[in-house]
């Protein structure tokens, strides 16, 4: 009996697998790293012959865990970052890179080569604009793929395939030229709600008239919770699978994860549209599934079944969070490779800290937490981050001043977007939080305090996982659709409520951090 699904998720640094039943138990997982090359500033890539393998190596490693045989699995789902992956005719890697390796052939999402580009494509404010909250952002694929084109001639002219990640996986499994709406929908400015999604008269306005025809971009796209076909037996024996075993559409990672924890609401739309989905992990985005369009500025979206039939999703992000995080630790002259251990040390510091410190711990420290640009609500990939009230203090406990301040910073951001979501007429009331940084202790105490909203955190800290396994079991007709399946598989959860007693020590600190924004835009404009 084929009864359970295997769900990949592809992030910035790893492949993990896991092995979920059909009520979303997730039996097993596994992770391997993944390579990323950084050649010079704002350039981040991989190699896709090197995610596959880590693919492989983890899918192989889950199932030995869970003791499950090939014929029990039904599906198989992928999620990835939104890493722009470039193939020739033969399917071969072709180089992405500066430094000429042709085996980094994948531009990695977070890489901020094309800022160029994404303020052109803004500035010819075509009507796509309106579905990308009226800005460009670098980190999507038209940006990248200008650069390309302008930049690495010769990779241009070998190209044959553009794929977003996710894409180049369920390709590599199945041979499927078949692209997702999810992808399409949200990086590559396709309007997946119109007769014919790729809008040619902006593809001539940006140098990429020829996009479709040297990418082999097909016209229509794959929902979410759809099949794309099965396994080819070689991608079923580097797997450790069979050909019955069916792959579903890919999904990008964050709404995968704002899937896994919204997906129980899907059947009822007025309970969906008070709920927002946070990913918290090396960056950070804020999803809400709308059942109408709301037009925004400084927020990706609204793009339409992204994830969801007849359903709108807007996106409000940080470009760096866990990555904010890690690089304080890293830059401090008492901090080094920023690891669990020294993470978890510093956090059980912090707490020793504010119990004898008291409310005004480090208070006097203010973060702009925009150091690899601003994603949302400014929408300024040139934006920088801020620190204002150091001293010479380079101990451990001036560490330990700094990672707190700096978590409240992130959180002052999301509270930024909120804050600006509300002025576009969404209405959050719960945030369903997800990802790494909802093992933070300091971080899960600040999501309700600084915010003002219910939060969740699932009891099964693996969402992004979990919205894969969703769209492979509807894929495969364990579940009859994606709500049945965002029904049948969901996670409990624990609720976190806001502390009243905090509200004015942290209404003062957002006070203060607007006013931070003020200043810097006067800095900046300054002569």
């Amino acid at each position: 009996m084929r009864d359970h699904v295997v769900a990949v998720d592809v992030g910035t640094g790893s492949a993990r697998a896991g092995v979920f039943d059909a009520r979303g138990t997730l039996l097993a997982k596994a992770e391997h790293p993944i390579l990323m090359n950084r050649p010079q500033e704002n350039h981040a890539e991989h190699s896709s012959e090197d995610i596959w393998s880590a693919v492989c190596t983890a899918v192989r490693a889950a199932m030995h865990v869970a003791g499950l045989t090939a014929g029990r699995v039904a599906a198989l789902g992928f999620d990835a970052t939104c890493s722009l992956v470039v193939r020739d005719g033969e399917g071969l890697p072709v180089a992405v890179s500066t430094g000429g390796e042709s085996r980094f052939d994948t531009i990695v999402w977070l890489d901020h080569r094309a800022v160029k580009e994404a303020d052109y494509c803004t500035a010819t404010a075509h009507r796509v604009m309106e579905y990308s909250g009226q800005f460009m952002s670098p980190e999507m694929q038209m940006p990248k793929l200008m650069w390309l084109k302008a930049n690495l001639p010769a990779s241009w002219q070998a190209a044959c395939y553009f794929f977003d990640l996710s894409d180049f996986l369920v390709w590599k499994t199945t041979g499927s030229l078949l692209r997702s709406r999810c992808t399409l929908t949200s990086k590559w400015n396709y309007l997946a709600h119109e007769a014919s999604g790729w809008q040619e008269d902006f593809l001539g306005l940006i140098g990429l008239e020829d996009l479709c025809e040297r990418g082999n971009l097909p016209p229509e796209t794959l929902p979410v919770g759809q099949s794309a076909g099965h396994l080819t037996a070689e991608a079923a024996d580097a797997l450790g699978l069979d050909t019955d075993c069916c792959v579903s559409a890919g999904m990008v990672d964050a709404y995968a994860g704002a899937l896994g924890v919204l997906g129980a609401f899907a059947g009822d739309p007025d309970v969906l549209d008070r709920q927002l989905g946070l990913i918290a992990g090396t960056s950070s985005c804020l999803v809400s599934l709308s059942a109408t369009r709301k037009p925004t500025r400084g927020l990706w979206g609204p793009y339409f079944e992204a994830v969801l039939p007849e359903r709108w999703l807007v996106e409000g992000g940080q470009s760096a969070a866990g990555a904010l995080l890690d690089h304080i630790v890293r830059m401090h002259a008492a901090g080094g490779e920023p690891n669990t251990a020294l993470h978890q040390r510093i956090i059980a510091r912090v707490q020793e800290l504010r119990q004898s410190e008291g409310a005004e711990f480090a208070g006097r420290i203010h973060i702009l937490p925009d150091f690899h640009g601003n994603r949302s609500p400014s929408a300024d990939p040139h934006a920088v981050g801020v620190i204002s009230g150091l001293t010479l203090d380079a101990s451990f406990d001036g560490l330990c001043r700094l990672y707190w301040r700096a978590c409240v910073s992130i959180v002052l951001g999301i509270r930024h977007i909120l804050e600006t979501m509300k002025d576009y007429g969404y209405e959050p009331e719960t945030l369903h939080v997800t990802g790494g940084q909802a093992r933070n202790p300091l971080m899960t105490e600040l999501y309700p305090d600084v915010t003002g909203c219910r939060v969740v955190v699932p009891d099964m800290n693996e969402a992004v996982l979990l919205g894969t396994a969703m769209g492979a079991a509807a894929a495969s007709g364990l579940h009859a659709d994606l709500v049945a399946a965002g029904q049948g598989m969901m996670s409990a959860g624990t609720e976190r409520l806001p502390d009243p007693q905090r509200q004015a020590l942290y209404d003062r600190d957002y006070r203060r951090f607007l006013a931070m924004l003020r200043h810097r835009a006067e800095l900046e404009a300054m002569e």
